[in-house]
């Protein structure tokens, strides 16, 4: 093992040893938390050692580069679950039903009519979290706290989704507790068990607060350029 592949062993290591003691010390099973490495940007070359020490969950924000590198992998690793994780464009609902085993962006109707027609079309039907905007950033994806529920109960009586939980990516200027919290209360009202929640910053507070997946990139592959 080189250097680099070392090094990425070593981080995976520390990431998920820090999401075990962090569950436990919270009374939680360190196996509800599943750790999201997310690959985003990095070579499929800069992804192998990750796979080599046997983690098998990874995350991509955008479908073009996932198709890229992961029709290979997945020849080579064919236990891999792999999640979207950024914002999907309607038009591109095909290509995400047929590659990705979960997508955590589904915020807006358009987009959840289009994975119906996909996943009826394909048969095909990866697990959904509904992105909530915790923040209310213009900028950002996701649907508003206010109209979360009545898309929630849209997307499982009019489009009959297979939503599993909820995600969130808080204000990067705000502390994140609250936004985690927000998301927790919200996903208990309406009967879901799924938290996407935390990152890189913020995993083991993400964890403190319930979070089921946490979103982990550069303290495992290391700084993107």
């Amino acid at each position: 093992m080189d250097d680099k592949a070392q090094l990425a062993a070593e981080r995976l290591r520390a990431v998920t040893e820090s999401i075990a003691r962090t569950a436990r010390e919270e009374g939680r099973d360190p196996a509800s938390v599943t750790l999201i490495a997310v690959s985003k940007t990095f070579t499929a070359e800069a992804i192998e050692p990750v796979l080599a020490a046997g983690h098998r969950v990874f995350g991509e924000n955008r479908v073009q580069e996932a198709k890229t590198k992961w029709p290979a992998l997945k020849e080579l690793y064919r236990d891999v679950e792999l999640h979207l994780i950024g914002p999907l464009q309607s038009n591109k609902a095909h290509d995400a039903v047929m590659l990705f085993d979960v997508i955590h962006s589904l915020d807006r109707p358009s987009l959840a009519e289009a994975l119906k027609r996909e996943m009826d079309k394909t048969g095909r039907r990866p697990r959904l979290f509904v992105q909530v905007n915790t923040g209310e950033e213009a900028q950002k994806s996701g649907v508003a706290p206010g109209e979360a529920e009545a898309f929630i109960a849209r997307c499982r009586d009019v489009w009959n989704l297979p939503v599993v939980g909820l995600m969130c990516i808080p204000p990067a200027h705000e502390p994140p507790s609250p936004h985690f919290a927000l998301l927790a209360k919200m996903a208990a009202r309406n009967g879901l068990s799924g938290l996407s929640m935390g990152m890189s910053a913020d995993f083991e507070q993400a964890v403190m607060l319930g979070a089921t997946h946490v979103r982990v990139g550069s303290a495992i592959f290391g700084a993107r350029h």
